[in-house]
């Protein structure tokens, strides 16, 4: 059976991951609260910051900005996208 959690992101009961996706509180409190869905949601949304603001993700400070922007994604009022950027036409 799927491990289900009530969906900080999505406000519904829904299939959330297969294990913490850090070993540390922060990876526990989004394996407990966060679904698959979302999960998803925020790998994309980090491949734009990823882009957007050309950060080295292996730098202590790429790091720490994006565990911010993911507590505010999931826990916060949502991370807010880059001033200078434009969706990619559909």
């Amino acid at each position: 059976m799927a491990h289900m959690v009530f969906c900080v992101r999505n406000k519904r009961e829904m299939e959330g991951l297969d294990e913490p996706p850090f070993d540390s509180e922060f990876g526990q409190k989004i394996y407990k609260n966060v679904s698959a869905a979302a999960w998803g949601e925020w790998v994309e949304r980090q491949k734009m910051l990823l882009n957007e603001y050309r950060l080295q993700p292996w730098t202590p400070q790429a790091q720490q900005f994006l565990v911010e922007q993911m507590e505010e994604f999931f826990f916060g009022e949502g991370s807010a996208l880059p001033s200078e950027y434009v969706p990619p036409a559909q």
